[in-house]
């Protein structure tokens, strides 16, 4: 088994986002390696050491009032710094003291605006899966202005990427940059990469039982799932179910965001509120029930770098309705999704109401899809395989002996 410095600033299997993402990776691939995982924690939360069994975990406490804002916090992540000036300093000691490591593994963050502390200390460094950075259609920008300043502080990210020596000396130096869709390539194709793959950076656990809906009576049903944003294409669901209003169907909305007022207010001037229903944010487990009672997921998010919601619809076989562009339009294909285009809101809506419409009108094809979906995940999207994909990827980067800083 090989030795693996597992670096994840946040890793937490009872969070959600890249905290949970990261405590995939790390209980997984403990399975197949001696993992030494460097990681923080929130003060109110269980520390990593105790949720995770058969991994060296070196921890510390966030700083205080860091998770005060939990979006800002999520976004912009101003723990890092610190986190990185300790482990840095940690690992330093520890290589001075004899210890020795194979490879060092980047998890995340995802968002490509983190150096990687390994850099420069003579171990192969792996970064990512990493992703982010798409810029919005310029058609859907004029909607977006309830967006916080914080969030619009992502347009620094190709300047930084551009310009910040350190972080170009950790894209370049490593020995292999994971990419999480084949934009990240675009997105980097100015640097000098060593080497770059492209992997989903989540995956699903396990299929679930099938889901029979063959029998089924009463309205078509949709099912969205995620942050409301504007970028997620909530506003561009509901206008797709005003021009299907002629049809039997209904929109379940699971989540909550900062957008979701102004979703509200559309249902309200459209005058859906019969047909579209908010949940809210609602635990794992609950949301399962959602997929399961659905007949077609939809999630026209116009700028989403990757994410597991289309995953886990597939893995529950319901057809899906994505954007080409970005994570979710890498992760599928034409015999399980509809595939839009995000040229303008109008577009946008026109289009997805046209899949909903096809699919409306043709049960045996919404099976069919259903059925290819979850054939794909049992493919190509469970954890299983993604962890196979990384130690292969660990084995063939260290025989290479791509090291930074030489």
């Amino acid at each position: 088994m090989r030795d693996v410095l597992l670096i994840a600033p946040a890793c937490d299997g009872q969070d959600v986002g890249e905290s949970w993402l990261a405590h995939q990776w790390a209980e997984l691939l403990s399975t197949r390696a001696r993992v030494t995982l460097l990681t923080s924690h929130k003060r109110d939360h269980v520390p990593p050491s105790q949720q995770l069994t058969g991994v060296r975990v070196v921890e510390w406490p966030e700083p205080p009032g860091v998770g005060r804002f939990e979006r800002f916090n999520s976004l912009l992540q101003p723990g890092y710094a610190p986190f990185y000036v300790r482990a840095r300093r940690w690992l330093r000691r520890e290589l001075a003291a004899g210890a020795t490591f194979d490879v060092a593994h980047q998890v995340v963050p995802v968002a490509m605006r983190y150096p990687c502390l390994a850099d420069g200390l003579g171990i192969p460094v792996v970064v990512g899966p990493v992703g982010g950075g798409l810029e919005s259609p310029p058609a859907f920008v004029a909607e977006e202005g309830a967006t916080p300043w914080y969030q619009r502080l992502r347009a620094l990210d190709q300047a930084r990427l551009a310009h910040d020596p350190l972080l170009r000396r950790t894209y370049e130096g490593a020995a292999c940059v994971v990419g999480i869709a084949p934009y990240v390539g675009e997105l980097l194709s100015r640097l000098s990469l060593q080497r770059l793959e492209i992997m989903s950076e989540t995956a699903v656990r396990s299929l679930p039982a099938p889901v029979d809906r063959s029998g089924r009576s009463g309205p078509l049903r949709l099912v969205w799932v995620g942050r409301v944003i504007r970028t997620k294409g909530l506003r561009d669901t509901v206008r797709a179910l005003d021009l299907v209003r002629d049809l039997d169907v209904v929109l379940d909305v699971v989540g909550d965001g900062n957008d979701r007022a102004a979703c509200e207010e559309l249902v309200e001037e459209l005058r859906l509120g019969d047909r579209v229903t908010f949940h809210g944010s609602l635990p794992r487990e609950q949301v399962t029930g959602f997929y399961e009672a659905a007949d077609v997921f939809v999630f026209p998010s116009y700028r989403e770098p990757g994410g597991n919601v289309a995953l886990e619809a597939m893995a529950a076989g319901l057809p899906v309705i994505v954007c080409e562009r970005g994570g979710p339009g890498a992760n599928v294909d034409d015999s399980c999704a509809f595939r839009l285009e995000a040229e303008s809101p109008d577009q946008l809506a026109a289009d997805c109401a046209a899949a909903v419409r096809t699919l409306a009108a043709d049960p045996a094809l919404r099976t069919r899809m259903g059925e290819a979906g979850r054939r794909k995940i049992q493919t190509s999207h469970l954890w299983e395989q993604r962890v196979e994909q990384m130690i292969a990827l660990y084995e063939s980067v260290i025989t290479e002996g791509i090291i930074p800083g030489r």
